[in-house]
C-alpha cells in the first residue's frame, strides 16, 4: 500500500548492523524541527533506518477547556492552533457556531472574510516556502518574502488591532468595519506582492541546487495520501484536486473564479510549486472580493443578530440594556439550540474542521478540532525510512507542521 523507501535489514548481518546503528533524537527542541516535537531515529550513518514520532510537548487541552467556556471565549483558543494563519481558525469557528444558530451572513461579510482568510493563506505559505529555501541553503528568498508577511500583519492591525493571535471577527461578522487605510493597504499589497513572488520563483523554480535537493524527495502516491487522510497543499501535490473551498463552498466561495493547483509526484518540489501557485490564486480571489464589495452596502459588516452579536461599546457604556446584552453574550447566558454540527474550512495545511455538540448550555457539550497538521504528520516516520537525514529535514519543512495545531 505504501510507496516509501526502506532499508533492507532482514539479512544474515542483522546483528552486526544493529550494533552499528546509532540513536538520534531529532527534537523536541532541535531548531530544524520548526516546533516542539520529537523523532527518535535509528541511524545507519546519515541514513534513517526507522523512527518513532513523539508529540504532545505543548498539548494545552483546548478541547477540554472549550467545554467550560462560552462560545465567544473559545475564539482565542483557535488563535493558537495554526498561529501562522490564525484568522482562518477564527472564522472557521465563527462559521461553525453560525451553522448551529442558523445565522445567514450578508454577502459583504462573506467577501470581507475571504479577503482576510486569503491574506492569511499567503502569509502562511510565505513562511513555509521561505523556510524550505533556508533549509536547502538559500536565505535570501526568506528575508525578501518576510517583508510582505509584515505587510499582511499591518493589514490585520488595521482590521482588528492584533498581528499574530488576531482574535479577528465575531459570530455574525466583524467587530468593526474595514477603514479606508485597511483597504488602501490591501490594494497596495496586491500591486507590490505579485512582482516579489515572481522574483522569488525565479530564484528557486529552475535553480539546479534547489531542484536537486527537493525533486524526487519524499514522493507520495495519491492512494497513500488518501489512506492517511491527507488534505491541503500536500495532498494536491500528489495530483488529487480536493479543496474544501471548491468541493464544499462556504463563505460565498462559489461566487469566485479560481483554480485548484495540483502536482503529479507528491514530492517536496511539487509541494513547493503548489503553494506558490496557491498564493497567486489567493491574490486573484482577493481582487475579486474587492470588486464585489464595491457593489454592496458599505455600512454592513455583520449580520442582524442582536442576541448573539456584541453591541457597540458606546452603547454598552451609556445604555443599560446594551450592557446587559453584552454581559449575557460574553458569559454565555443566551439560549442556544441543541444539536451537533460539523463545519470545515480550507486551512493553509488542509481541511480544518470543527465538530460541535451542543446540549443547550452556556458551553459546548463537546468540541473537536480536526487539525490538519496532526493528520498530515502521522506519516512522517514512515516516510523517513531509508532517507538521508538532510532530506528528512527538508521533507519536514515541506509538510509545514505547526506545533500548536499538532498538539492542541
Amino acid at each position: 500500500m505504501q510507496n516509501f523507501p526502506s532499508l533492507n535489514t532482514n539479512s544474515n548481518t542483522d546483528t552486526n548492523l544493529q550494533s552499528e546503528l546509532s540513536t538520534l533524537n531529532l527534537g523536541p527542541t532541535h531548531p530544524a524541527t520548526h516546533g516542539v516535537f520529537q523523532n527518535v531515529l535509528q541511524m545507519d550513518g546519515e541514513r534513517i533506518v526507522s523512527g518513532v514520532s513523539t508529540i504532545g510537548y505543548i498539548h494545552r487541552a483546548f478541547e477540554k477547556i472549550a467545554e467550560h467556556r462560552p462560545f465567544y471565549q473559545i475564539t482565542p483558543l483557535t488563535d493558537r492552533l495554526n498561529y501562522c494563519s490564525a484568522p482562518i481558525n477564527n472564522m472557521g469557528w465563527h462559521m461553525t457556531v453560525e451553522k448551529l444558530l442558523k445565522i445567514q451572513t450578508p454577502k459583504r461579510v462573506d467577501y470581507l472574510r475571504v479577503i482576510i482568510m486569503e491574506l492569511s493563506r499567503i502569509a502562511d505559505h510565505i513562511i513555509c516556502n521561505g523556510v524550505l529555501g533556508v533549509d536547502t541553503g538559500a536565505f535570501t528568498g526568506f528575508l525578501y518574502m518576510m517583508e510582505y508577511r509584515e505587510a499582511i500583519y499591518e493589514i490585520y492591525e488595521e482590521v482588528c488591532g492584533s498581528r499574530l493571535t488576531t482574535n479577528v471577527g465575531r459570530i455574525g461578522g466583524f467587530e468593526r468595519n474595514f477603514n479606508d487605510i485597511a483597504f488602501a493597504k490591501i490594494k497596495k499589497f496586491l500591486v507590490d506582492f505579485p512582482k516579489v513572488l515572481n522574483e522569488f520563483e525565479s530564484l528557486f523554480n529552475r535553480n539546479r541546487i534547489f531542484i536537486d535537493r527537493t525533486k524526487g524527495v519524499a514522493p507520495v502516491t495519491a492512494e497513500t495520501a488518501l489512506d492517511y487522510s491527507w488534505s491541503g497543499p500536500i495532498l494536491r501535490a500528489t495530483g488529487v484536486d480536493y479543496d474544501v473551498r471548491a468541493m464544499n463552498p462556504y463563505c460565498s466561495y462559489e461566487d469566485f473564479d479560481f483554480e485548484v493547483p495540483v502536482g503529479t509526484t507528491g514530492d517536496v518540489y511539487d509541494r513547493f510549486l503548489v503553494r506558490n501557485e496557491e498564493m497567486k490564486q489567493s491574490m486573484r480571489m482577493i481582487q475579486q472580493a474587492l470588486d464585489k464589495i464595491e457593489k454592496e452596502d458599505p455600512t454592513i459588516f455583520h449580520a442582524d443578530v442582536p442576541e448573539f452579536y456584541l453591541p457597540p461599546k458606546e452603547e454598552v457604556y451609556n445604555n443599560m440594556e446594551a450592557l446587559i446584552y453584552h454581559f449575557k453574550i460574553v458569559m454565555g447566558e443566551i439560549e442556544t439550540p441543541v444539536g451537533e454540527v460539523y463545519h470545515s474550512v480550507e486551512g493553509t495545511n488542509g481541511e480544518l474542521g470543527f465538530y460541535l455538540v451542543n446540549d443547550g448550555g452556556r458551553s459546548p457539550y463537546r468540541l473537536h478540532f480536526r487539525r490538519p497538521s496532526f493528520i498530515n504528520y502521522s506519516m512522517y516516520a514512515d516516510m523517513s525510512r531509508g532517507m538521508l537525514l538532510s532530506d528528512a529535514i527538508i521533507n519536514m519543512s515541506s509538510l509545514n507542521v505547526i506545533a500548536g495545531e499538532l498538539d492542541a
